[in-house]
Formats: structure tokens, C-alpha cells, sequence
């Protein structure tokens, strides 16, 4: 049977009204039994009774407790202190295993520290073998030859530096009298800037 959305309303409406009586109860009976067990330890001389209007006040009998003289207290505020100190020691003890935990948690066990040697030891074997090959090769570039090739670099960079920049003059001594933005004229002529191919000059 379909329910419509005010017969499902008011079935919520019972249903929490229903379980706020249920929660009244509950504290009604929590009090009552409180309030007898209370009547009981004063019958009994355990607790005081006093009536302050329509109200009861409930309180402990001092008098079965013994006094407590200033050394009593002193002693006690000594072992208080004691024992505050002994509970920071071991506090700190505690920090200090539960690191110690941690770090024995973190570290490899045997095993994978065994494995792991043997890791190494296979790549500085690799390592060892590309040095030999290395040394043994016969086409090493010598000194002379290397100092060769920097020179002819650097003899390139500058020819390129400059001609880029007898092109960029050229190119703003035209762009004075185009009546267009320097980007339509690139495109227009079809060139193409060292940072359109994203080209970086070397620095010599």
C-alpha cells in the first residue's frame, strides 16, 4: 500500500514523540532510584540530610573520617610529588622505547639487508665492466682535440649572435614604415625566431 509524503509525516511525528516519552521515563526512573539510594545512606548515617526549602542537600559525614594533621598533608603533598615525578620518568621511558619501536620498525630485517647487498654488489659489478670496456676503447678524444671542438663552438655561437642580431635590426628598420604588428610581418615573410622553435642561444 503506497503511503502519501502527510501519512509518512505524521507516522514520524508518533514515532518521535514516542521515543522522547520513552527518554522522560527513563530520567523519571534514574531519579527516583538516585533519590532512594541517597535516603538510604543518610538512614544508615553514611551521608547528611539537609532541607533547604522544599529542596534536599546530600553530603558526606565528616565525622567518620579522621583529622589529618599538617604532616599528614606535608606527607602526603611529598608522595604526591613523588610519585608526579615518577609518572614524567616513566612518561619519558616510554617516549623514548616507542622510538626506539619505531626505528627497529623502519630498519631491514637480515634478510632484506642481505638481499640488498647483493643488489649492490651486482651494480658495481655492472659499473666495474662499463669501466673496463671504457678504458679498454681506442677511440678516446684527446686533450688537443677536445680543445678543438670548443673553439669551433665558440666560433659558432658568436657568428650566430651576431647574425641574429643584423636580422633583428633589419627586421625593426622595416617594421618602422609597416603599418602592421611584428608578428603578422613574421608570418607574413614566413620566418621563424629562434623562439618559435624554442631555441636557446648558448652562452659561450
Amino acid at each position: 500500500m503506497k503511503r502519501t509524503v502527510p501519512t509518512v509525516l505524521r507516522m514520524s511525528s508518533v514515532i518521535c514523540r514516542s521515543s522522547m516519552g520513552w527518554a522522560k521515563l527513563l530520567i523519571n526512573l534514574l531519579h527516583q532510584a538516585v533519590v532512594k539510594a541517597m535516603e538510604l545512606l543518610a538512614q544508615e548515617g553514611k551521608i547528611k540530610e539537609k532541607m533547604y526549602g522544599k529542596q534536599k542537600i546530600y553530603f558526606a559525614d565528616q565525622s567518620q573520617f579522621r583529622d589529618v594533621s599538617d604532616a599528614d598533608l606535608k606527607a602526603m603533598d611529598k608522595q604526591i610529588s613523588e610519585l608526579s615525578a615518577e609518572v614524567q620518568t616513566l612518561t619519558q621511558s616510554c617516549r623514548q622505547l616507542d622510538t626506539e619501536l619505531k626505528e627497529l620498525n623502519s630498519s631491514l630485517t637480515t634478510e632484506e639487508m642481505m638481499a640488498e647487498i647483493q643488489e649492490l654488489k651486482a651494480e658495481c659489478s655492472g659499473y666495474r665492466e662499463r669501466l673496463e670496456k671504457i678504458k679498454s676503447a681506442t677511440n678516446h678524444v684527446t686533450p688537443e682535440e677536445k680543445e678543438k671542438v670548443y673553439k669551433e663552438r665558440d666560433v659558432y655561437v658568436k657568428e650566430w649572435k651576431k647574425r641574429k642580431r643584423l636580422a633583428s635590426d633589419m627586421m625593426n628598420a622595416i617594421l618602422e614604415g609597416y603599418p602592421k604588428s611584428k608578428k603578422e610581418f613574421l608570418e607574413e615573410v614566413g620566418v621563424e625566431t629562434d623562439e618559435d622553435c624554442k631555441v636557446v642561444l648558448p652562452t659561450t
